[in-house]
């Protein structure tokens, strides 16, 4: 107040500039006392990279059609090392928890290099391209002549009211297509049959799901099995699909 006070004797409006002046500095210094904390930046993530010598588990395709899991590499039929799902940590990561993307990799390459990068699929194109891998089962081809089936077609889709668990996908001369709807139809399974051949929906909306899944759609039955697709007619396969449904 005393330096204030003294300032009163300049001339006219100087006292307010210097008021000012001080408030301004004190302001700043208040505001510069502690600076600003950068913004963080977000860590890249290392690429999830697997060896041969990590401690992994693989599920795989057997033969048959039926999903096992095994910690030896080795012990994968070759014939379906091209699309195995592999488990266990990379790179330090903490293992997925999203239990609706899985990681996937080509056996093969991890055998010959020692080391690959597996990708992120879904659970259901993983299961479905693991079992095209698989000769596929009975099936009739799009191309050829159209043969008569051997009964009647089925139209029972399931007990009313409940939602389908397979969409079979088919001809009205296809015999395997008969076959699967035979075995839907004995084993109580809701479905929904559609015909690609005289309807144009229906076989726009398999060649999207064929598309997505990258398998062919020249043979039927293609069998959707809560989202995930049967190439032809295979009583385990579908044994083992539809064992909990």
């Amino acid at each position: 107040m005393g330096f204030l006070r003294a300032i009163r004797f300049y001339r006219p409006g100087f006292r307010a500039r210097i008021v000012f002046a001080l408030l301004v500095l004190v302001s700043a210094c208040k505001k510069g006392a502690v600076p600003p904390s950068p913004p963080p930046t977000r860590a890249e993530l290392p690429p999830r990279e697997v060896s041969k010598d990590s401690a992994l588990l693989f599920t795989y395709v057997e033969t048959d059609g039926i999903f096992a899991t095994t910690d030896k590499a080795d012990n994968v039929p070759e014939v379906t090392r091209r699309v195995v799902r592999v488990m266990g940590q990379a790179n330090g990561a903490a293992p997925r928890r999203n239990t609706s993307e899985v990681d996937v990799l080509d056996l093969r390459e991890l055998l010959a290099n020692g080391k690959t990068r597996p990708r992120v699929m879904a659970r259901e194109a993983f299961e479905t391209g693991a079992l095209a891998q698989l000769p596929p089962g009975d099936s009739c081809p799009l191309a050829g002549p159209h043969r008569p089936s051997l009964r009647e077609k089925a139209e029972r889709e399931g007990p009313p009211g409940e939602p389908p668990i397979v969409v079979l996908y088919g001809t009205p001369w296809c015999e395997a297509c008969q076959a699967a709807r035979h075995y839907l139809i004995s084993n109580l399974i809701p479905f929904v049959s559609k015909d690609i051949e005289n309807d144009p929906s229906a076989a726009r909306e398999l060649q999207q799901k064929t598309s997505r899944f990258g398998i062919s759609a020249d043979r039927v039955p293609i069998l959707d099995v809560r989202g995930r697709l049967l190439v032809g007619y295979d009583q385990t396969r579908m044994d083992g699909f539809l064992a909990d449904w």
